[in-house]
């Protein structure tokens, strides 16, 4: 019998978490049909699309209302699409304010649900338990702290790991990284180095964070001529929107914009300045030392504070996971170059804290390693075994 898979990610991490599994269950279950949103990753693996991923991919309090009469009517569409052809399981990947309302109209119509990773419930907006209830079968968390959370909520959960952990190697060559992108390998951060930029996988961070982050390199390559920069977008559109901006600003800055290959980028370079988001958790994986910049529209922001939404100390997942700032955040007000600068040339600079910071980061990669997606796949399918 043919099992049919429905799938929805709605942005670049999701389609990395998403094809990890379509891979896992399809070693399973040789003649499954997946089907749903899918990115290039989730493509590449045999998945079909109903829509582009990128219609779906928006951030932010404010950033969503300006879209939201679009995501309605896909939301929409999507679930008209598969009440008229069941799949026998349905599994919405991240992205919860926009897969837990497809997921409860969809376990409503009598299809099984599954959600892989966990809405940041014990971080902000806890409220959200009651409607992750009613929207899911089954829960699939990645990181260690989740389940017991979610089992005093009542929620059905599954702690597999993160599929990240299993993939990216624990040792990581930044010599052999540093010459598939034609670097110098032996450039040492004493004299110049690498530094990565990774502004984020939507036009929004870009937009955002283009500026500040390019303004931060211009300031650091002043005081160390030596300094390279290599920066990786995920798409056309995003290197276009940051090439722009380098031009106007940075023209003259020994800067290498890459399509894609960002753990190419982290891996080669001594020092990242990222991006909140999963590409702190990528960073960590490959164990470089890094400094965090973010900055949300300024009304959602607002909106965050006064609400007091944000239950925990820290912005980076990996400084959460790490218990301590590791990596120093530059959020909002503060996420610009003249307090950036001095934190990435001192980090550079401090051998020993660069030391440090990569062994905590090892640490971390042990714990999280469990291989997720086999895990996560046997989770699936003991669901679909189910009476």
């Amino acid at each position: 019998m043919t099992r049919v898979i429905g799938i929805v990610a709605n942005e670049p991490s999701g389609d990395l978490l998403g094809a990890a599994l379509v891979r896992a269950l399809r070693q399973r279950l040789p003649d499954a049909r997946f089907v749903g949103v899918a990115g290039e990753r989730m493509q590449a693996e045999g998945c079909e699309t109903l829509f582009p991923l990128e219609r779906l991919s928006v951030m932010g309090l404010v950033e969503v209302l300006k879209v939201a009469p679009e995501l309605l009517r896909l939301r929409r569409e999507l679930v008209r699409w598969f009440r008229a052809n069941p799949p026998d399981v349905f599994i919405g990947v991240d992205a919860p304010d926009f897969n837990l309302g497809l997921e409860t109209r969809l376990r409503r119509a009598g299809i099984r649900t599954v959600h892989l990773v966990s809405p940041t419930v014990w971080a902000w907006r806890p409220g959200r338990v009651k409607r992750i209830r009613r929207a899911v079968d089954l829960m699939l968390s990645i990181f260690p702290f989740e389940e017991a959370f979610l089992r005093r909520q009542g929620v059905p959960v599954c702690y597999v790991g993160h599929p990240l952990a299993d993939e990216i190697p624990f040792e990581v060559d930044a010599a052999a990284a540093r010459a598939a992108l034609g670097l110098p390998v032996t450039d040492e951060p004493a004299t110049g180095g690498v530094v990565a930029l990774l502004p984020g996988s939507r036009m929004s961070e870009v937009e955002r964070l283009a500026r500040p982050m390019l303004e931060t390199a211009l300031a650091c390559a002043r005081q160390r001529p030596g300094l390279r920069f290599v920066v990786p977008l995920v798409n056309e559109r995003l290197h276009r929107v940051f090439d722009q901006v380098r031009r106007d600003l940075a023209p003259d800055l020994d800067c290498l914009l890459l399509r894609g290959r960002s753990r190419e980028a982290i891996a080669a370079a001594d020092c990242v300045l990222t991006a909140s988001g999963t590409a702190t958790l990528e960073t960590l994986l490959l164990k470089r030392p890094m400094l965090v910049a973010y900055r949300l529209n300024a009304l959602t922001y607002w909106l965050v504070r006064q609400l007091k939404l944000i239950k925990v100390p820290y912005a980076a997942m990996a400084n959460l996971l790490a218990g301590q700032e590791l990596a120093p955040e530059f959020i909002q007000e503060r996420c610009r170059a003249e307090l950036m600068a001095p934190a990435l040339l001192g980090l550079l600079d401090d051998h020993a804290r660069r030391e440090q910071i990569v062994r905590e980061y090892a640490r971390i990669h042990r714990e999280l390693r469990h291989q997720a997606a086999d895990r996560a796949a046997d989770a699936v399918i003991g669901l679909l075994q189910r009476p």
